[in-house]
């Protein structure tokens, strides 16, 4: 049960980062990752 629970939690922590990156300019967080790497 514990685990689902934690799965469902991360699914939806995953899905509102995403929408969340999406929404400020998905290209502009994608080169500022790829600075962060170097």
């Amino acid at each position: 049960r514990n685990f689902w629970k934690r799965k469902g939690y991360w699914a939806a922590v995953k899905a509102f980062s995403l929408a969340k990156s999406i929404s400020t300019g998905y290209s502009k967080g994608f080169f500022v990752r790829q600075k962060q790497k170097k």
